[in-house]
């Protein structure tokens, strides 16, 4: 993952926050309500995030992932 790739970063950060209650679907559809990209865009960012190994196929965050979620909550704190 790049540095470019802010949208991914953001995206493993919400799942990351998510609440317990919340799926997976949850996540997607607040971060279509914000405007980022529509629901097609999200689902196919999701699938190359699974892809990539930074999504489980369950939808939880892999080590890969915590650590790239980590870097854009670092990014943003700053």
């Amino acid at each position: 993952m790049t540095d470019e790739n802010v949208v991914e970063r953001v995206c493993l950060l919400a799942v990351m926050k998510k609440e317990p209650t919340e799926t997976l679907k949850d996540v997607q559809h607040m971060l279509v309500d914000t405007g980022m990209f529509d629901m097609k865009e999200c689902k196919s960012l999701f699938k190359r995030l699974k892809e990539e190994e930074y999504l489980s196929q369950s939808g939880s965050l892999t080590m890969k992932g915590l650590l790239q979620a980590q870097k854009a909550q670092e990014m943003f704190q700053q």
